[in-house]
């Protein structure tokens, strides 16, 4: 791994070097009853000789009891059967000394367990990559036993140090696509990847009616830099997929030729040789940096999503038994770990799910943990994003989304079967966001549940008694993205999940939100040749931020030689470079201007080059396993590179903007708060039907954004005001006079231009209408007095009736018939309404 390497802790302080240690990490806690990491499979006897030394125990213990089970490696690498045998049952102490050579404790994913696993030997699940995941894990155990319980990362050099080589990148037209790789792709895979087949299959690469779109789709699975690795390739050649004559290696042939053909038109990105820059990686080289100080001491169940392929997600926790999920219906891998439900599930077996009722139940509390990504803020159901139930209406837990809110439901002796009455986050603090979240739902029976996101309590109460836990049901199964039964649908992406048999705590919550999730590495670009100092690199933290892109953060510089102090090394101006040439876009390190100095350099943790955390996002282009980075400098060292600035656009004469109304329509709050003032309602009395209907009134003043959507909102909250006003005694005579409420229709409104409509009629447009004089003076062109007692009852202001349509006229048709004291009130109610929900009242 290079001439020097150092240990830098993953701890709670990622922004500063991600430095702090994993011991310790909260409250004190009790320890599982049960802390098997055999992956599901029981520990049997040994009677050998003891493990002579704390590394061949933990060895013993995450590597060798698990493997040795007859349906894993146990079956063949034994004495008398196959070398290496590094599950000999015999000797354990033998065995750890075959295994030596087949693990790099260092970077676990690279050893040759995992790698061999991968390719498909021996598998005992339906995804190798599943399998080899469940290796890593096993030989990551071993590796935090060995030191001391913590998750260290082995600040490592790289194996070689390359120059940025020569990039070919996808050209931005796709017309040399289209006559190389096209061809091959809409006549031999149009039977699945285009999006009118019988049987779609994404992504859409054999569309033949648009080369442009099939060029997109198709980019992620070509390497012109080695047309060989592509994946188009590779399905053909290694995985058999659905090969178009009776010889896949030929088909396979024939892909490679295409892309090669293709590839060969595609002029390299040459570096620019006037650049200073560091020696170049890839994700691949850097040192993995996932996990962190997470605190795991009493996780049940644990999903990382790491294997990213295949149809299982396993469970990572190691308790027995396993609970791996499969994945079903429209559910997608997501780059840098993490599943995308988009209208399916992944559901465990009731079997395996039987170990959450029972270590939950023995410790009487427990904890759901969780990164999410809601695909949007308009779900309801509750939409099911974490389940432990039966179906609709039983359930032991779940955390699901209705809109805005999380919802915690929990089956109790003081909830019913369905785990209700629900605690929800408040509507107005709209603390559930279609963005990355970390939320924590917990429950303890001193505090009942409680939801966290974000590493802050959401501050919203237990509306029951804490009560128990004993009647769960032990025949349920675990679920993600819906229902067992199928209709509580939830989209969006899961990156992370753990089920822990204890309450966290503030501090241990606060500590697993600050490491954060999904895919980290370092990587160390080396900058000893420019600055004549040996084992120097600058590291970043890289992570996977989603399928699309990188994301770099808190760079600082070492020097693996822990003898070595670096004295007056300037550095200014640095920006990422990748596939040849620098980012366009999101340098964030252009104004660096620091000096490596004695003074501000720690030998154990280097020197950090911001002073405050800084991150950016590179997009992904290649793919991950090609996407080449590195860095280039204004000066680095006695290295100069006079970088200058695109000359500035001269930005073109801007045309006339439209003419914009000075008038607007009142917003949601503005609409409800104006119908309050109006009507003499307590808005408290409509704030069920308000919040129901926020989400579709007005949102902004502009008049061009105005939907009929809005209109309709408007209309039934009118009607909902002033039904409350009319039927309130008080209200209605301080606003509409001395007009009789207890009489029919006739009585009550009299005959013709009559002195009892009219009280209605002045009453709405005095106290809605607003207008000083009543001509119109105010609004130009809003209703004069004469105009809206024309449009409500018929009437002018001399008494003439122009209008045989009015309102009261349309709502009085069938009268005398049903024409009662009721039938008086809704007329009034209607009248009041129309008033209410109208433009005079809205426009502002």
């Amino acid at each position: 791994m290079g001439a020097y390497s150092k240990s830098v802790q993953w701890g709670a302080v990622l922004v500063s070097l991600f430095l702090l240690s994993a011991c310790g990490g909260g409250a004190e806690t009790s320890p599982n009853q049960q802390t098997s990491n055999s992956g599901g499979v029981a520990p049997s006897s040994y009677a050998g000789p003891n493990a002579l030394t704390t590394d061949i125990r933990e060895f013993q213990i995450n590597v060798w009891e698990p493997l040795r089970q007859t349906n894993r490696c146990g079956a063949c690498h034994v004495p008398g059967i196959q070398s290496p045998m590094f599950v000999r049952e015999d000797d354990v102490n033998l065995a750890y000394s075959e295994a030596a050579s087949l693990v790099d404790l260092d970077a676990p994913a690279n050893s040759r367990l995992v790698t061999k696993v991968a390719g498909g030997h021996n598998c005992w699940l339906t995804s190798d990559a599943a399998c080899a995941t469940i290796v890593q894990n096993y030989i990551e155990a071993w590796a935090n036993g060995v030191s001391g319980g913590q998750r260290e990362i082995q600040l490592s050099a790289p194996l070689v140090l390359n120059d940025p080589g020569q990039t070919k990148n996808f050209p931005v037209s796709s017309g040399d696509f289209a006559a190389t790789v096209w061809p091959v792709l809409t006549a031999n895979c149009d039977g699945c990847h285009v999006d009118s087949s019988a049987t779609p299959q994404s992504p859409f690469f054999a569309n033949p009616n648009s080369a442009d779109d099939a060029y997109e789709a198709a980019k992620s699975k070509m390497d012109l830099n080695t047309p060989a690795n592509s994946r188009l390739v590779v399905r053909l050649r290694d995985e058999f997929h659905n090969c178009f004559t009776g010889s896949c290696a030929n088909d396979a042939d024939v892909m490679e030729a295409a892309i090669t053909a293709f590839a060969d038109l595609v002029t390299a990105t040459v570096v620019d040789p006037a650049l200073v820059i560091s020696k170049a990686l890839t994700v691949g080289d850097g040192v993995v940096a996932s996990g962190g100080s997470r605190y795991e001491q009493d996780v049940i169940a644990l999903y990382e999503f790491k294997s990213m392929a295949g149809n299982v997600a396993i469970d990572s926790s190691g308790v027995d038994p396993a609970l791996h999920l499969t994945l079903s219906g429209d559910v997608n891998w997501v780059g840098g770990w993490g599943i995308d439900i988009v209208s399916g599930r992944a559901q465990g077996s009731t079997t395996a799910s039987k170990k959450l009722n029972d270590l939950i139940k023995a410790t009487g509390e427990y904890s759901i943990e969780a990164w999410v990504v809601p695909a949007n803020v308009v779900q309801e159901g509750p939409a099911r994003i974490v389940s432990y139930s039966a179906g609709t209406s039983a359930r032991n837990f779940t955390m699901g989304q209705t809109q805005y809110n999380y919802d915690f439901l929990q089956r109790s002796t003081t909830t019913d079967a369905n785990g209700e009455v629900a605690l929800s986050t408040a509507d107005a603090d709209e603390d559930l966001q279609a963005t990355l979240q970390h939320v924590v739902m917990t429950f303890d029976p001193i505090n009942g549940r409680r939801i966290y996101v974000n590493g802050v309590f959401t501050g919203d109460i237990d509306p029951v008694a804490p009560g128990n836990l004993t009647e769960w049901d032990d025949t349920f199964a675990l679920v993600l993205g819906n229902e067992v039964s199928g209709d509580r649908q939830w989209a969006g992406q899961i990156r992370m999940l753990a089920i822990h048999n204890r309450a966290l705590t503030q501090e241990q919550i606060t500590q697993n939100f600050d490491v954060g999730v999904g895919e980290k590495f370092f990587l160390l670009f080396a900058i000893g040749d420019v600055i004549s100092l040996p084992d120097s690199y600058i590291v970043f933290g890289v992570s996977r931020y989603d399928t699309y892109s990188y994301l770099f953060n808190d760079p600082f510089f070492i020097n693996l030689d822990e003898n070595v102090t670096p004295s007056n090394i300037p550095i200014q101006g640095m920006r990422i470079g990748i596939n040849g040439r620098e980012a366009v876009v999101g340098q964030a390190w252009t104004g660096l201007n620091t000096v490596i100095d004695a003074a501000n350099y720690d030998p154990a943790t280097g020197q950090p080059l911001a002073t405050s955390p800084r991150g950016t996002i590179i997009a992904l282009e290649n793919g991950p396993a090609t996407d080449e980075f590195f860095l280039t400098f204004e000066q680095l060292g006695s290295q100069n590179n006079v970088y200058t600035e695109n000359s500035p656009l001269v930005p073109p004469a801007l045309p006339t903007p439209p003419v914009v109304s000075a008038l607007g329509v009142r917003t949601f709050d503005e609409v409800n708060a104006g119908m309050a003032v109006m009507t003499g309602v307590d808005p408290v009395l409509v704030q069920s039907e308000f919040q129901t209907l926020r989400q579709q009134l007005p949102a902004v003043e502009n008049m061009d954004g105005f939907l009929s959507a809005h209109q309709m909102a408007i209309a039934q909250l009118s009607i909902q005001y002033c039904s409350l006003m009319v039927e309130d005694a008080a209200l209605r005579s301080s606003f509409f006079g001395a007009f009789d409420f207890n009489s029919d229709v006739s009585t009550a409104f009299g005959v013709g231009d009559s002195t009892e409509k009219n009280l209605i009629v002045n009453a709405l447009y005095d106290n809605m209408v607003g207008l000083s004089d009543g001509v119109s003076n105010d609004l130009i062109n809003a209703p004069t007095r004469e105009e809206f007692k024309v449009e409500m009852i018929g009437y002018d202001l001399v008494g003439t009736q122009t209008n045989a349509a009015s309102l009261f006229d349309r709502l009085t048709t069938a009268c005398p018939t049903g024409c009662d004291v009721t039938r008086a009130r809704t007329i009034v109610k209607a009248m009041c309404g129309a008033t209410l929900g109208s433009a005079a009242v809205l426009i502002q």
